[in-house]
């Protein structure tokens, strides 16, 4: 009797095990269905965790983090930019998404090339020439 209970627990474990660990390699975070907690955060440590040195391109930025709070683009002769603004900090309770609640990810001809306090300076630099 008692192997007939420990069969059917360790059946269940097994399940148990099956399913969540389908759920994680498969289930796919979408920042649109997330409450702003949560998008935030998720924000937050997308960006936290971009290197130099692996190329981000544009569509694979809004594919993971989905649209942006803000953008903002200038063209010059030879290049486009664009900035996209993520929140990633919540400083006041309005209803309205600022630019000093958010991380800005700069980028050249849809490749990221900047982010954080240093994508903003590089595109105010920038002139339509």
């Amino acid at each position: 009797m008692t192997k007939k209970i420990f069969r059917y627990i360790l059946l269940g474990l097994g399940i148990y095990a099956i399913l969540a660990g389908s759920v994680i390699l498969f289930y796919k975070d979408d920042p649109a269905t997330m409450n702003w907690q949560d998008r935030q955060s998720y924000n937050k440590r997308f960006i936290s965790n971009l290197k130099l040195n692996e190329p981000r391109y544009f569509d694979t930025v809004i594919e993971t983090l989905g649209s942006p709070d803000l953008t903002f683009a200038k063209k010059t002769p030879k290049d486009t930019y664009q900035i996209l603004y993520y929140r990633t900090q919540h400083m006041k309770s309005d209803g309205i998404t600022t630019v000093d609640e958010c991380t800005g990810l700069m980028f050249k001809n849809n490749l990221l090339i900047a982010w954080g306090p240093g994508a903003d300076k590089a595109y105010e630099t920038i002139s339509h020439e």
